[in-house]
């Protein structure tokens, strides 16, 4: 008995780690003044991550492929959001495009190309170091964007929980 409790309560303290949450566009959210490119080329969107759009009602959010992106058509819209905020979770590994379909506004910039890589892997483009070239002429790649706070504080809760759990199933094999 006194041993399933433990394997339950074991099992119940795994630690849970969540994907980051990317505000689209930060402060200025899903809009006409945000730069999108600068701002997807300071992020590195893993599955399991989220997009969050925030935007106004003169705003939508279109998933387009790659042709519906350049040329600002969504004619063929893979799926449209609407209502001022949505959350969408980035499930597989690849490409990803964004446009407002309102008209104009994707022409003005309101677009977001993504590039989505798979949980523990590097995303590709890395600098490299050509041969024969000292490493000091090359530009040391930016450091990685901070980490979502949602996963550490999941963590230090689990471990928190693990503790306690570890110290009740202690007691309790001792009393009984």
């Amino acid at each position: 008995m006194a041993m399933r409790i433990a394997l339950l309560i074991l099992a119940l303290a795994t630690p849970v780690v969540y994907g980051a949450q990317h505000v689209v566009g930060d402060s200025q959210g899903w809009s006409q003044t945000a730069d999108y490119a600068t701002w997807a080329s300071a992020q590195t969107f893993v599955v399991g991550d989220t997009l969050l759009f925030t935007y106004d009602s003169t705003h939508q959010v279109d998933e387009v492929n790659q042709a519906g992106y350049n040329s600002c058509s969504s004619s063929n819209a893979i799926k449209n959001y609407n209502g001022g905020s949505t959350t969408i979770t980035l499930t597989t590994a690849g490409p990803m495009y964004f446009i407002c379909p309102t008209p104009g506004h994707c022409a003005q910039g309101m677009k977001l190309s993504i590039n989505v890589v798979a949980a523990g892997t590097t995303p590709s483009g890395a600098p490299t170091t050509p041969t024969g070239t000292p490493p000091s002429t090359v530009a040391s790649p930016p450091p990685p964007p901070p980490k979502s706070g949602v996963a550490s504080i999941s963590c230090n809760m689990n471990n928190l929980m693990f503790g306690f759990l570890l110290v009740f199933v202690t007691m309790f094999a001792y009393m009984g």
